[in-house]
């Protein structure tokens, strides 16, 4: 008969290495004690890394010499996310970074949150979680977020045809569906772009 303990591990590995859990992913498979218990032993015996309070990775190697990767920030943002009940999406410079719209990589990450704002230290890495009215929270999917963060952030003028490109190449057929349908929460000339990235390959409706 599986333990709390072999079950919860079980998730784990099923999700695959990278992700980053809270307790509170594993509340179906025991209570809160047997899961936070869990969570310990998993990380002494090495299965698993603790990144902070209440947040633990099943870490990505580095084959060639064999050591854990550091998290994803949007990993570690959505757990803290999930941890307090609250939206936590990228600022516009997070954002764009990470889709490769600037190569400028912000020495403390921010992401915006309709929760209370804080900061949290993951290793070497200080992520602040600032606190920002609903309103300027960007509606829809995870990556239709970040489009519109980054494209907010570089601003209209900055917005060329190469952009338009480097957009279309990084999101999926269905991530180009998903900013269609969010478009309709954000801007004119966000939309405008948005309906440029998806256009080209047929994608947007015309009428």
């Amino acid at each position: 008969m599986s333990t709390t303990q072999d079950d919860i591990l079980d998730r784990i590995r099923k999700h695959g290495r990278g992700k980053v859990f809270i307790p509170k992913d594993f509340l179906d498979l025991g209570s809160r004690d047997a899961a936070d218990q869990s969570l310990s032993r998993l990380v002494k015996s090495g299965d698993i890394l603790r990144l902070g309070r209440g947040l633990y990775q099943y870490p990505q190697m580095n084959e060639r010499v064999g050591i854990p990767l550091g998290p994803d920030l949007d990993e570690i943002a959505d757990a803290l996310a999930r941890q307090t009940g609250s939206r936590v999406v990228p600022s516009g410079a997070v954002a764009a970074n990470r889709l490769g719209l600037s190569t400028q990589v912000p020495a403390k990450p921010v992401y915006l949150t309709d929760g209370r704002t804080r900061q949290v230290r993951i290793g070497s890495t200080t992520i602040q979680i600032r606190h920002a009215a609903p309103k300027e929270l960007p509606v829809g999917s995870r990556t239709s977020a970040m489009v519109f963060q980054a494209l907010r952030h570089l601003g209209q003028a900055a917005v060329d045809d190469q952009v338009v490109a480097r957009l279309r190449r990084a999101l999926s057929p269905k991530q180009r569906q998903e900013l269609l349908q969010d478009a309709r929460y954000t801007t004119d000339w966000i939309a405008a772009v948005v309906r440029q990235i998806v256009q080209e390959e047929g994608l947007a409706k015309h009428g």
